[in-house]
């Protein structure tokens, strides 16, 4: 009897100094947002200096996981494995006023549309990594 292979994961993000910090929040299942200690600016991804006043110091915040399409793409190729096809690709307006590119699941890719409502849930792989990701909002609207 031989061994079947393990099914191939998900390519896992780079983690270094200036994010690991998101990554063990995803980890514990929040979605959080960085912000400028200074200017109270709020950015996503991740970055040692703020964009607005150059300040080096900042904090987070939860955010809510709701917003609203403003963009999108779907994915056909190539195909990776550890991925399912069609990859739908937004870029979701958070309800906090900054932008979040994510994966939207349980959705079929001819059902998205800009100013469509979704949130977010964490996704979990196989080997227990954590994902942010989006669906179309369960409290419907659009």
């Amino acid at each position: 009897m031989s061994e079947q292979a393990p099914a191939p994961s998900r390519i896992k993000p780079p983690m270094g100094h200036d994010n690991a910090w998101w990554w063990e929040q995803a980890a514990a299942g929040k979605l959080v947002i960085q912000r400028c200690s200074q200017c109270q600016a709020l950015r996503h991804p991740p970055r040692p200096m703020c964009n607005k006043c150059q300040s080096l110091e900042w904090d987070f915040i939860d955010a809510s996981g709701t917003g609203t399409v403003c963009s999108f793409t779907v994915l056909h190729h190539p195909q990776f494995p550890g991925y399912d096809y069609p990859l739908v690709i937004v870029l979701v307006d958070l309800a906090e006023g900054t932008r979040y590119t994510s994966q939207l699941i349980d959705c079929d890719p001819d059902d998205v549309d800009f100013g469509m409502a979704v949130e977010m849930v964490m996704h979990i792989d196989p080997d227990g990594f954590k994902l942010p990701m989006f669906r179309p909002s369960q409290a419907g609207g659009s």
